[in-house]
């Protein structure tokens, strides 16, 4: 895919286990657009919950530019309306309420026709055994790039 990721919530790839990903539209203001394509987003702490039927994201910071006409500047972290299918809607409403599970954003990027997407996944929180799984997982890969880099310089 030709996208170009923007924001990624590392947090969520840490503490949850991904059962589902989509991809959503989000309703933006024109200085959003701007700061989003400058860069200047974060989905650290953010969510996804659906309120009367409409998926919003809540807690996503998307600061403003210096260009930004001084009487025109959005809350930072104002819940935004995303842009799904009733579908799509329908079947995020019925796990998260029957399985009690979250919906969490993976990233935000540009797509091939130059639109800004969001990935949101259906979430299981992870136990802390998880956790401490997935950090031995990543140490011991770090570990076998580092050595691979070495053998092919001795070699």
């Amino acid at each position: 895919m030709h996208e170009r990721v923007i924001a990624k919530n590392k947090k969520a790839f840490f503490d949850y286990e991904i059962l589902q990903t989509l991809e959503s539209g989000i309703a933006l203001l024109g200085s959003e657009v701007k700061s989003i394509r400058a860069g200047r987003v974060n989905l650290k702490d953010s969510f996804v919950r659906i309120v009367r039927g409409e998926a919003f994201l809540f807690n996503a910071h998307i600061s403003f530019l210096e260009t930004t006409f001084t009487y025109f500047k959005p809350n930072e972290r104002r819940e935004r309306k995303l842009l799904l299918h009733r579908k799509e809607i329908d079947k995020l409403f019925g796990s998260v309420s029957k399985e009690g599970l979250s919906i969490v954003p993976l990233s935000i990027y540009l797509n091939k026709r130059n639109k800004i997407k969001l990935s949101i996944a259906i979430v299981r929180g992870k136990k802390l055994h998880d956790k401490r799984e997935s950090i031995k997982k990543k140490t011991l890969e770090r570990e076998a790039r580092a050595n691979m880099k070495d053998y092919g310089k001795r070699i």
